[in-house]
């Protein structure tokens, strides 16, 4: 992996020096970096748009937080690049190391020391008069709900071409077991461990107090038609966003590519668990 592609979050000062430190630790060693637009100008180097960077690498570092990641994870798409990401920020569940781990551990990531974990992913379609007017990926969910403080919608909701209910609710949530520690858990949802093979429907809110979480193996499609409500977005990992129309239908599955992570052996989600969301403190 000689073409390292760097994605960052934009205006932080510390990833410009975050990112100069990289490059110096790996000079002389045959490396070409393809960096993000605003900090390759910082350091006075050819910058690359986001969306052209992954075509250009065989891997991704990406410096920011676990937003930054899902961004690369869906300019990324079905190429099978590896990533890395580095915690500049908060909370981290998706960043493999924190901006001080990085050096010690840079032997390890270039190296066949270094494993990677695979996540699922899940595609989106929208159908408007059954014409297709949309496809969008997700690492961490698909979100349905209003875009300001208004009145409840209501969804039928059919698996698998099987009617299964209609949810009057102030949103919807379809997550991977990536995303069930993001807005999914903030809806009452359950932690699902990131590599399995499934996904999970969370209700917001809903009419219903028996309305509760689902989890789906990944095999299963969802489709969601819009029966009634009005300022309706669907979300994507809470960074993109597409307006609904009653009577549209949103299909949803489980891409057929997955996000690839580079992963250090010593790797531990129940640490992780109990750092982040402080557990047992």
């Amino acid at each position: 992996m000689k073409r390292i592609g760097i994605i960052t979050k934009r205006g932080e000062p510390k990833i410009v020096k975050a990112v100069g430190d990289l490059m110096k630790w790996l000079k002389n060693k045959d490396f070409k970096f393809f960096i993000e637009k605003e900090t390759a100008a910082a350091l006075k180097l050819k910058g690359y748009h986001r969306k052209d960077i992954p075509a250009r690498s065989d891997m991704i570092i990406v410096f920011g937080g676990d937003g930054s990641v899902l961004s690369a994870a869906r300019h990324v798409g079905d190429r099978g690049i590896p990533i890395l990401g580095i915690n500049m920020g908060g909370l981290g569940f998706i960043t493999e190391l924190g901006r001080n781990e990085v050096r010690k551990n840079i032997k390890m990531i270039m190296s066949e020391e270094c494993c990677f974990e695979e996540r699922i992913m899940l595609l989106a379609d929208v159908y408007r008069n059954k014409i297709k007017v949309t496809q969008h990926n997700a690492l961490n969910d698909v979100v349905l709900n209003k875009s300001a403080l208004s009145r409840m919608f209501e969804v039928d909701i059919n698996i698998d071409k099987q009617y299964v209910t209609t949810f009057r609710l102030d949103g919807l949530i379809t997550s991977t077991p990536t995303g069930s520690t993001a807005h999914s858990l903030s809806a009452g949802g359950p932690i699902l461990y990131p590599t399995l093979e499934t996904f999970l429907m969370t209700p917001i809110c809903p009419h219903t107090l028996t309305s509760r979480p689902i989890v789906l193996p990944d095999t299963f499609v969802i489709d969601i038609h819009i029966k009634d409500g009005n300022d309706i977005y669907m979300t994507l990992d809470g960074q993109e966003g597409f307006p609904l129309k009653v009577k549209d239908k949103v299909r949803i599955r489980k891409a057929e590519y997955k996000t690839k992570f580079l992963v250090l052996h010593n790797r531990d989600y129940f640490k992780l668990l109990r750092t982040k969301l402080k557990w047992g403190e």
